[in-house]
């Protein structure tokens, strides 16, 4: 099944209402989530690295006032080492996250697992202290990496399963949190 925005709904029947993620092992998600970002963070070493040797090298000496290939790449590369160490802090506070599971009443904080509904079907969420917007697929089911500190997150926080959310102004953003974990 397809929600509105072409992404797989996982685990949902016509008129099932069962949670996607009835238990979740934690502690292989979050490794999960370290593993994607430590390929990440290899791609951008990588490509730092290659930025950086075409800035210096001979070839793209400036040949004129307008021949800025050499200090483009320069730029290139300094962005790429700054996005490298943001996915080493990444890394590491996922490395410190105790992890915990969440019932039904408890409020949601970080480390839980969030599953929202609503007519269109159902999405997946890992409240992280950082690297919102990573997705990893964890048995079979999708799911996004966000932050307190998110629109979505500053909703969630506090939180708990049955309640509602309203993401934007317009009736179809408005989701029920279906389960917690």
């Amino acid at each position: 099944m397809w929600n509105a925005h072409q992404r797989p709904v996982f685990g949902i029947q016509s008129g099932q209402k069962k949670a996607i993620l009835t238990t979740v092992n934690k502690t292989a998600l979050k490794q999960q989530i370290i593993t994607h970002l430590t390929q990440g963070l290899e791609l951008y070493y990588n490509a730092s690295r290659a930025s950086r040797a075409e800035a210096t090298h001979e070839q793209n000496k400036a040949e004129n006032k307008y021949d800025t290939r050499g200090l483009e790449a320069s730029y290139l590369a300094r962005g790429q080492s700054r996005q490298a160490a943001e996915t080493e802090k990444d890394i590491q506070q996922f490395e410190k996250l105790a992890v915990r599971d969440f019932g039904p009443t408890d409020p949601i904080d970080v480390g839980a697992v969030v599953e929202l509904e609503n007519k269109e079907g159902r999405n997946v969420y890992f409240i992280g202290p950082r690297a919102g917007g990573t997705e990893v697929v964890f048995e079979g089911t999708e799911i996004t990496v966000i932050t307190p500190q998110s629109p979505l997150g500053q909703q969630l926080v506090g939180k708990k399963a049955g309640s509602k959310v309203q993401l934007h102004a317009d009736v179809r953003s408005q989701f029920r949190i279906h389960s917690v974990a």
